[in-house]
């Protein structure tokens, strides 16, 4: 069906398009706001993903739904660098990697929070932070994938997850004490 849905957009059928938008427009939103947190902005840049998307959809040889999702999200995730790029938010710590203290603190007890709440703290990550997080642990890059991406070093990815790493498990452990 989804085949088939590829196939009569690729003759241009607008009614098409508009079943893709409304079958994906949600979970590409999440997409978006993991990297870009600013509503509009994440409006904006989930708008360019889907005409990139429909554009590239001409030459487009579908596969089978799992790479075709794959590919969708990874459209949305590179417009959304290219738009952090363009408005020069990503801001990296260029540290030495032995900089890293490897002494890891108490880890935070993640089953009393919520996924909702776990992907707001996410979102509220300075942006260098939060896009190699998006990057490392949601897209499965390794710091070297990264580090090209972003024009940043592997260190420098490294260092990165590591110092949002250790600001969420702050962060979480803040909000559970507020909790209790």
């Amino acid at each position: 069906m989804l085949k088939r849905l590829v196939e009569r957009i690729q003759q241009k059928d607008q009614r098409a398009m508009s079943e893709l938008y409304q079958q994906y427009v949600g979970r590409l939103s999440s997409v978006c706001y993991r990297y870009v947190p600013d509503e509009d902005d994440a409006k904006d840049v989930l708008q360019n993903s889907f005409v990139k998307i429909f554009t590239a959809l001409q030459n487009f040889e579908y596969r089978d739904e799992p790479s075709f999702e794959g590919y969708l999200t990874k459209t949305v995730a590179n417009e959304a660098l290219t738009f952090l790029r363009a408005r020069k938010k990503l801001m990296f710590t260029d540290l030495q990697e032995d900089s890293v203290s490897q002494e890891t603190d108490d880890e935070p007890e993640i089953e009393h929070i919520t996924a909702d709440d776990l992907h707001r703290l996410i979102r509220e990550l300075p942006d260098g932070y939060r896009t190699v997080v998006n990057l490392y642990v949601f897209e499965g890059y390794s710091h070297r994938k990264i580090a090209e991406l972003l024009g940043i070093k592997e260190a420098t990815s490294a260092t990165q997850l590591y110092h949002a790493k250790q600001l969420l498990a702050r962060r979480i452990k803040e909000k559970m004490d507020e909790e209790r």
